[in-house]
């Protein structure tokens, strides 16, 4: 049987397919249609130091190959999630990386890492440093002009350097597409500290109501998903690998075994599955198994000869 385990920072996952951060919930609603276990690792929803409601709705609305989000990190907070979230994830098996996001000021992040270090059956700490649908996130570094952390290569430098400091954890950092040169940022991040990035999160975009002539969700701009955004995501994956020395993780629009193939082929070390869990609760495991199949096929013995075996 093919090697399908990954190395990303001290964790070692069994096979290379994760679950996204807020496409999974807290992996509950999901236990009735996988056997949770199997998955490489599960990315929690993105917790708060505080409760969040998130944003008004609609947060929803279905786009062409794609979908349109804008819920507002909504959430219980830290110790709501610390007491009575990740005692069942812990039950699981699987690695367990928590995903986090500042909601007034960067120091959160610190604050939040330093409290998950002490919790040993966490594996890793992405940081959410991407979101575009919490106001807060935006506009860091005093500036004329609005950014999110993510957008900002010296402010992404500042917050991975600060949360390297106060935890051992893999740390992992959620890049956005919504920059003009994504290797600029993953450069930041590796130089601060950061065990691997993970990209993309989704891109801004905006769908209208033509009869009423209204923004499809209440906060007008939300985040893309899903297909649409793929090649996309892909060429940035590729990018990055060609620029940094640690792991990639991918992720944006893989629905099935073939767009997952693309990620690992293009350099990605491990694959996110987000928007697909809504359309297909079992797609997860059908990916892990058709990378198997496509890894005998090809007579591909380990995980690492596929990774970034681009041929141009």
């Amino acid at each position: 049987m093919p090697a399908l385990s990954v190395k990303l920072g001290k964790i070692k996952l069994k096979n290379p397919v994760m679950v996204a951060s807020g496409t999974f919930g807290y992996a509950e609603e999901f236990k009735d249609f996988i056997d949770l276990k199997k998955l490489g690792a599960i990315v929690t929803k993105t917790i708060t130091l505080n409760p969040r409601q998130g944003n008004p709705p609609a947060r929803t609305c279905e786009t062409p190959s794609g979908m349109l989000n804008s819920i507002g990190l909504e959430n219980p907070g830290l110790e709501v999630f610390v007491q009575e979230k990740l005692p069942q994830l812990m039950k699981i098996g699987s690695a367990i990386i928590v995903s986090i996001a500042s909601e007034e000021n960067p120091d959160e992040f610190v604050i939040l890492a330093k409290r998950l270090d002490k919790i040993k059956r966490i594996a890793a700490i992405e940081l959410n440093i991407s979101c575009p649908n919490i106001k807060s996130q935006i506009a860091y570094r005093k500036s004329h002009i609005a950014k999110l952390i993510a957008q900002d290569a010296k402010a992404t430098y500042e917050v991975v350097s600060a949360v390297r400091k106060v935890t051992r954890k893999t740390l992992i950092t959620k890049l956005s597409p919504n920059v003009t040169d994504i290797t600029e940022i993953a450069l930041a991040a590796e130089g601060a500290g950061s065990d691997a990035v993970s990209l993309v999160n989704t891109l801004s975009g905006m769908s209208i109501d033509i009869n009423a002539r209204k923004p499809k969700i209440a906060s007008i701009t939300g985040g893309l998903s899903g297909p649409a955004i793929r090649p996309i995501a892909v060429r940035m994956v590729w990018e990055v690998y060609q620029k940094i020395k640690i792991p990639v993780i991918g992720m944006g629009g893989i629905m099935d075994t073939s767009s997952a193939l693309e990620f690992l082929i293009a350099g990605a070390s491990a694959i996110a599955i987000g928007t697909a869990n809504f359309v297909n609760p079992k797609v997860t495991i059908e990916i892990i198994e058709g990378i198997k199949n496509y890894m005998i096929r090809n007579k591909i013995k380990d995980l690492s000869s596929l990774i970034g075996s681009l041929k141009i």
